[in-house]
């Protein structure tokens, strides 16, 4: 029986797609936070504005991915 690839791996405190489930995974994340940004920022046009309330969902976005990364390597 052979070990599958893992799908993220361990660079310093973050993680990297390392095969193309881990990617699968990344990309729509990536796509969520622009398209986030976007809308806040096109609803508020000023930038103290939109980081502020952008924050959060990059926040939980990234603590979400962490957590299954970490699952999954």
């Amino acid at each position: 029986m052979s070990k599958q690839k893992p799908w993220f791996i361990k660079v310093r405190w973050s993680y990297l797609p390392n095969s193309w489930q881990g990617w699968l995974t990344y990309l729509p994340m990536l796509v969520f936070l622009i398209a986030v940004f976007v809308l806040i920022h096109h609803q508020n046009r000023s930038w103290p504005n939109t980081v502020i309330l952008y924050l959060p969902y990059m926040v939980i976005t990234g603590v979400v991915m962490t957590w299954l990364a970490s699952h999954k390597s």
